[in-house]
């Protein structure tokens, strides 16, 4: 069926410009706190925070960077800088019985669900005005995060999905070869972005070399990526990959929270992890030039990616930006 033009929109080309999903959740932000939403964990109690003073566990300065060893519900509350943070990211544990050093990763669902929101709220709470949070989350419960951080009044910018070639295998479903990204704002029109920081070759001009992209007065030949991430160095960090922890499972790439940091921070600025994991975001964010806070459960794995933070540091500096993602061979016209 051939397509008819719409004329009722001034939009080059007579494509209708619809009415945006910012706009949509920042008109209904003020109904949705209030809204009777219920899941699964809100049965469940939610965990008081202690009111203990805190002190890093592992410090270093110029970028000031911070490691706390215990639970991030109690110690993100008592930070000095609660209420100062520009940028969380968090990749938490999946519930997927993974056998950590200290951390029970096998809770009943109800109560995950109900830890998954008291951790969220604990970041909520630590932004900024301007602030922004990134959640690394599988699908089992990327629908219940994003739920939670309607009804908290936050707006969602974009659903990305970091996807990896080798997926894994399994007989009874389609093999799993991504994770969702999410990406939050507490007020969508003051939030930091930097999207000149992370611009990629456009498909345009590294597989057709179309001269009208080159001809950009700006930014020629480049874009903004897509919100689907793959590439080089976007792969599971496993193998004999130089930036692999043995500690540690469910490593995220540097290029991932490279992309992130980039984008919605700005040098100096205060990022903020809940589970340092491998320390891959503190890593980024210090070699950057951003300050960082990070907590973890277990002190084993605190001392591991301390030695990563403080001492080996970032492995693949700028290898998320001026690249391509394009999946075709060139194939238009001579560079030359």
């Amino acid at each position: 069926m051939a397509e008819r033009k719409n004329t009722e929109f001034d939009r080059p080309g007579g494509y209708a410009t619809p009415r945006g999903a910012t706009q949509i959740q920042r008109e209904s932000a003020a109904d949705l706190p209030g809204a009777d939403i219920r899941l699964l964990g809100d049965d469940v109690a939610p965990h008081v925070p202690a009111t203990d003073q805190v002190a890093p566990t592992h410090r270093s300065d110029d970028p000031d960077t911070r490691l706390y060893v215990g639970d991030c519900r109690d110690v993100i509350p008592n930070l000095p800088d609660h209420g100062e943070v520009d940028l969380v990211f968090a990749d938490p544990p999946f519930n997927w019985d993974v056998p950590y050093d200290e951390w029970s990763d096998g809770m009943p669902r109800a109560e995950y669900e109900r830890f998954t929101y008291d951790w969220l709220d604990t970041c909520v709470d630590a932004l900024a005005p301007h602030g922004s949070i990134w959640v690394n989350i599988p699908d089992d419960t990327a629908a219940e995060t994003v739920m939670h951080l309607k009804r908290r009044g936050l707006t969602m910018i974009n659903w990305c999905a970091w996807h990896f070639r080798f997926g894994q295998h399994r007989d009874s479903s389609f093999i799993m070869s991504k994770v969702h990204a999410l990406y939050f704002a507490k007020d969508p029109d003051h939030r930091i972005w930097n999207p000149d920081a992370i611009l990629e070759q456009s498909d345009r001009a590294s597989v057709y070399n179309d001269p009208r992209t080159q001809a950009k007065g700006r930014n020629a030949g480049m874009r903004v990526p897509m919100d689907v991430w793959y590439g080089p160095y976007w792969g599971r960090v496993q193998g004999n990959n130089k930036e692999r922890r043995d500690r540690h499972h469910n490593q995220i790439p540097e290029v991932y929270l490279e992309r992130i940091i980039l984008a919605c921070s700005d040098e100096g600025g205060l990022v903020l992890d809940p589970f340092c994991g491998s320390g891959t975001t503190s890593t980024v964010a210090r070699a950057w030039n951003r300050r960082s806070i990070t907590t973890e459960y277990g002190a084993g794995n605190a001392e591991s990616a301390w030695e990563r933070i403080d001492g080996i540091g970032m492995l693949r500096k700028g290898q998320s930006t001026g690249g391509t993602s394009a999946i075709g061979k060139p194939r238009g016209r001579s560079r030359s």
